[in-house]
């Protein structure tokens, strides 16, 4: 009788993806850092720091007294509110430019380097990213109807439509800013001030913003 040969996958075959843990009564930085690794990980970003890092970062705000402290270690991550002596390197960064450096990392530099790249993984293109919006702010009551989203780019306008009904919302903007709102990368009031337009009453206006935040920190 022969034996079937087998075949042995190496370590890193055999590791699962990192896996994100946030404090179970976390804050808005806390969560705005879980919900954006997860979105690192969900589309492989910086595996060699999520998967096989290991360490602690302090991240600030730069403008804010908002802290939290990431821990990598065994392939977990653990993002919890507040600073915890001593880390091994600490980033100050805007949180409302998408984790953008405010100085120089602190202490373990390739460390610091390796989360800040987790921090700002590549945004989906616009229309995927609409779709996802729309799928999970469905639940939110007063959403409208439907969204009409227009994206102005290099090849001119194009529209994209989702949902039904009499009620409509209608957002316009570069394919880069609506990307940033939807998949809450951004505030959509801050977008305001950068050239995204949207069309509708001020309560849908409350409502979007709600939906916003919604998908920004994964409430």
């Amino acid at each position: 009788m022969t034996e079937a040969p087998t075949i042995t996958p190496g370590m890193d075959a055999r590791r699962a993806p990192a896996r994100i843990e946030i404090d179970e009564d976390a804050t808005p930085v806390v969560r705005l850092l879980g919900r954006t690794l997860r979105d690192a990980i969900r589309i492989g970003h910086a595996p060699e720091v999520l998967d096989h890092g290991g360490g602690t970062v302090a991240v600030r705000s730069h403008n804010t007294p908002q802290a939290a402290t990431v821990t990598l270690h065994g392939g977990a991550v653990t993002v919890s509110g507040g600073l915890f002596a001593p880390a091994d390197a600490t980033l100050v960064v805007d949180l409302e430019a998408r984790f953008s450096l405010a100085q120089d990392p602190d202490g373990d530099a390739e460390l610091a380097r390796g989360l800040h790249r987790a921090l700002r993984p590549p945004l989906p293109a616009w229309h995927e990213a609409a779709e996802s919006f729309w799928k999970a702010t469905r639940g939110i009551r007063g959403i409208p109807d439907v969204l009409v989203v227009v994206a102005h780019g290099p090849d001119g306008p194009q529209e994209a439509r989702f949902g039904a009904g009499p009620v409509a919302y209608r957002m316009a903007g570069t394919p880069d800013a609506l990307a940033g709102v939807f998949t809450g990368a951004d505030y959509l009031l801050t977008s305001l001030d950068s050239g995204l337009r949207v069309q509708g009453t001020l309560s849908q206006v409350s409502v979007m913003t709600a939906a916003s935040w919604k998908v920004r920190f994964d409430v």
